[in-house]
């Protein structure tokens, strides 16, 4: 007769979790072992997974350190977990979450099923327009300097079940491995990259912010996705006690606002007059500051504070055409080239579009300069002669404007 387990976790529920993290890809950690080759043993290796949680004897390994270049400069470190510790952290995710997720605030945006960054920039681009001040606040390292006790305490609320409790305590004590092979002990934080990270840091913020906030100052509106976030004030006082609190507040707590990225804006449009120190912000990939905006009903131009693209956002872009080395690829043909670059055009669409599109039209014109590049290097007769070979890729896009995704949208011009 087979021995009970301690604790009842269903087969079906980790091989839901293998499934999940398939579909979301990544790349091995601290074993080297890839999706790939954990998929050639699959039920062995979701028997043994399932196996030990169920004995209680699933002990996570170590955690690899990834260093990643930062937008605004320097590092972050991201914490990449096995392929195995993915699926553990997920079972485990798939269990927690709908315990909490029912009580997060509505105004929490970040790492949440049903919500997303484009929602957090449509709400934050309305209250610009009803409050005149804004606080923009981000917390520096959330990742790294996460309490454990005070997260546990919130998890505790939560959740009866042991076995959910019990992994989440020992994933948030498993080491970093540095590249060099070095272990480093964790007293504090959870590793951003891991599965169950999102959640748990969502659980503690909803507690150190979001609720404190809705019990303290019931009347002030408020946006956070993540560690980023915004608070609506109606004068420059309001917002001057807000960041003294949320300073105070923060740090009780064991976390600091980032002393550059945390300041106070003056959203000026047409009709708010006076000068400030700042009065633009970055948000989500976003610059929201004054600017020119069509009325479409009245058919008249009219000065908002509104969002766009942000300069880091395209240089970001010009960055990703640069690293595929689009004038290099002369074994495609301009329909494959299409075919590889409209996936990734689409995903900028949708996403930076959604705001005064055309303020895209610097990366777009960007891409079309890329295949002038290409076609000389393509087509011998084009290689020493810059204007024919724009003049070629004009023809094309008048013959075939729905060939790349960019030029559906009319932005076919400046080959140039």
């Amino acid at each position: 007769m087979m021995e009970a387990k301690p604790f009842s976790i269903s087969k079906w529920d980790v091989l839901r979790a293998y499934q999940l993290v398939k579909a979301n890809q990544g790349s091995a950690g601290v074993d080297g072992e890839s999706l790939e080759k954990f998929g050639t043993n699959l039920k062995g290796n979701l028997y043994k997974i399932w196996n030990r949680m169920s004995s209680g004897t699933y002990f996570p390994p170590p955690v690899k350190a990834v260093a990643i270049p930062k937008k605004s400069g320097g590092e972050r470190i991201l914490g990449i977990p096995t392929v195995s510790d993915r699926i553990a952290q997920m079972v485990v995710k798939m269990a927690f979450e709908p315990a909490v997720e029912r009580i997060f605030s509505a105004d929490s945006y970040g790492y949440r099923p049903g919500k997303s960054a484009l929602d957090a920039v449509g709400i934050t681009r309305k209250r610009c327009w009803q409050y005149d001040w804004v606080l923009e606040f981000d917390i520096k390292g959330l990742f790294d300097n996460i309490r454990h006790d005070l997260l546990m305490t919130a998890v505790e609320k939560h959740t009866d079940s042991a076995w959910v409790k019990l992994y989440i305590e020992r994933w948030l004590t498993a080491p970093l491995q540095r590249e060099d092979g070095e272990l480093t002990a964790r007293a504090q934080g959870t590793p951003q990259g891991g599965v169950i990270s999102p959640v748990l840091a969502n659980l503690f913020l909803h507690y150190v912010f979001d609720k404190w906030l809705e019990r303290h100052y019931p009347n002030v509106k408020w946006c956070r996705y993540a560690d980023d976030g915004l608070v609506h004030c109606r004068s420059r006082e309001e917002a001057e006690h807000m960041l003294s609190v949320l300073r105070s507040r923060f740090a009780e707590c064991g976390l600091e606002l980032h002393p550059v990225k945390t300041k106070i804006v003056y959203c000026k449009d047409g009709s708010r007059k006076g000068n400030h120190e700042h009065t633009r912000f970055d948000f989500l990939g976003y610059t929201f500051r004054r600017r020119v905006v069509k009325n479409r009903k009245r058919n008249s131009l009219f000065v908002s504070f509104t969002p766009a693209v942000s300069k880091a956002s395209l240089k970001g872009m010009k960055r990703k055409i640069r690293a595929m080395r689009v004038r290099s690829r002369t074994e495609l043909s301009i329909a494959q080239m299409a075919k590889w670059l409209n996936p990734i055009i689409n995903g900028w669409l949708a996403y930076y579009g959604a705001f005064y599109r055309s303020a895209l039209y610097v990366i777009f014109r960007h891409i079309n300069r890329a295949l002038v590049r290409w076609a000389r290097r393509k087509f011998k007769a084009l290689r020493r002669h810059k204007i024919r070979a724009s003049k070629f890729m004009e023809r094309i896009s008048e013959q075939c404007p729905r060939l790349f995704a960019h030029w559906r949208q009319g932005m076919r011009g400046a080959f140039a």
